[in-house]
């Protein structure tokens, strides 16, 4: 099936500038959101149109790209939305691409589904933040069988410059989750290491500008933590609940799969804690001030 009309269920921060790519790639693009103003007022500024519901998005759509939280409401939306679930709506042939973060497991259990009424799924979702997600450079970890991902990657190269095919059917999704569980537990580690070394008398500044040129060189230490936790700025644009979420996902997987591994459950539950504390929608550096406070207070006890 030739991909002319897209749906795209999600726009909030990444789905909106998401969403208008693809339009601006010579797609038509149908938009939903719960928030049916937010999509009827995205519609009007960049040429698209509202779907009124997710029934009448699958009757005029050939092909579908959700950008929701979890798979949970992925798979709501697709399957079991009473009287309107958009897989029964859907044209024979047509795909599902799921931007979401999403639990690996389940993203199986949703493609067998579909597959059997005829439909075909991708995983694949991104990295690379609002900024990316605007000019359409964003990272794209892309899940699922042959045939579906080469239906799906003139879609995605919209909005993506970086797209990396690793594998079947909920791949995608497992690749992001490790990437942000390693992303995060390397975060941890930073920000131990800070307090740890302000303590003891040492310069935090110094400290990571001594890790990047020595063997703790990482995405942290070079992009997030003098720019946002020393500068205390805390704005690096990724909120914590979602870091924690994906971090999650990755220690749950590991579980499903009889992988022993304790720093995953650890990391999760640190970040968990941190949310818990600072907000799901804090940005994730956030977190360091929460371990800041906890650290002054055991120090004054």
């Amino acid at each position: 099936m030739a991909i002319k009309t897209i749906g795209f269920i999600g726009i909030g921060n990444m789905g909106r500038p998401m969403a208008a790519n693809l339009i601006k790639g010579g797609y038509q693009v149908v938009a939903y959101d719960a928030d049916t103003q937010r999509a009827q007022r995205f519609a009007q500024e960049v040429g698209a149109n509202a779907a009124a519901s997710l029934a009448d998005l699958g009757k005029g759509v050939d092909a579908v790209v959700t950008m929701l939280p979890t798979g949970k409401e992925v798979r709501a939306c697709l399957l079991e939305t009473e009287g309107g679930a958009l897989a029964a709506n859907l044209p024979q042939g047509a795909i599902v691409i799921d931007m979401s973060s999403a639990d690996p497991v389940g993203t199986r259990e949703t493609h067998a589904e579909l597959a059997r009424r005829g439909l075909a799924f991708v995983d694949a979702p991104v990295s690379g933040g609002v900024p990316r997600a605007t000019d359409g450079t964003l990272a794209i970890m892309i899940g699922g069988d042959a045939a579906a991902v080469a239906a799906a990657r003139p879609v995605l190269e919209k909005m993506g410059t970086r797209l990396f095919e690793v594998g079947g059917p909920g791949n995608g999704h497992a690749m992001k989750a490790l990437n942000n569980f390693v992303a995060g537990s390397g975060f941890i580690a930073v920000a131990e290491a800070v307090l740890i070394g302000q303590r003891f008398g040492l310069d935090p500044g110094v400290m990571i500008e001594v890790m990047n040129v020595s063997t703790g060189k990482n995405f942290n230490t070079e992009n997030v933590v003098k720019q946002h936790v020393i500068s205390r700025q805390f704005a690096s644009g990724f909120a914590l609940g979602l870091l924690a979420k994906d971090v999650k996902i990755a220690a749950d997987l590991a579980h499903a799969i009889d992988v022993e591994s304790p720093l995953a459950r650890l990391s999760a539950a640190l970040l968990e804690q941190a949310r818990d504390e600072v907000g799901f929608a804090k940005d994730h550096t956030l977190a360091y001030t929460f371990w800041e406070r906890r650290d002054k207070k055991a120090a004054a006890e």
